[in-house]
């Protein structure tokens, strides 16, 4: 926990108005969380501006670079840019509560604001599903086809003659 104390923003003592942080990210700060990343070689940089007002704080956290990924069709390693831009409104109140994903509640003692779970899930979240190569040719996309499952056209199903058992619980339905 003492790692991701780096990506602390203080904000005490701070006048208010706008201030801006910089956090250059790589493999060391994915090794902090105890997850699996989809992608290697990491090289985002992070731009914190940090509006603080009387009574609360905005946060508008900007993540720009590179993750190389593994295309799923070719299996060859890419470079895909990342992009993405959140805004967060922290609060101060009795205790840390962060059920609202816009706004984040923190106890009025704190003096700096830990932003490395936000960067941590805006880099996942921009790491697409599908993870396909631009230097993908027409030749992979063919071979892709051939190995693809066919459709296979199902043919109706001829009704089968009904079992005496159901026509006569449908009498008795029918009855009613």
């Amino acid at each position: 926990m003492d790692k991701l104390r780096n990506y602390d923003v203080s904000f005490s003592g701070l006048k208010n108005g706008k201030h801006e942080f910089k956090f250059e990210i790589d493999k060391t700060f994915f090794q902090l969380f105890d997850t699996e990343q989809e992608f290697t070689n990491p090289r985002i940089g992070v731009d914190v501006l940090l509006d603080k007002h009387t009574t609360f704080l905005e946060f508008e956290i900007k993540i720009h670079g590179l993750v190389e990924l593994v295309c799923d069709i070719t299996n060859e390693d890419f470079d895909y840019p990342i992009e993405n831009k959140i805004n967060i409104l922290v609060n101060f109140g009795e205790e840390y509560d962060d059920s609202n994903e816009d706004v984040i509640t923190i106890p009025s003692t704190e003096h700096a604001f830990n932003v490395a779970h936000l960067i941590y899930e805006n880099v996942m979240l921009s790491i697409p599903m599908k993870k396909i190569s631009p230097n993908i040719g027409d030749e992979d996309l063919k071979i892709l086809e051939q190995f693809s499952p066919k459709e296979i056209e199902i043919e109706e199903e001829k009704e089968h003659e009904s079992d005496p058992r159901w026509d006569a619980l449908r009498k008795l339905k029918d009855n009613n």
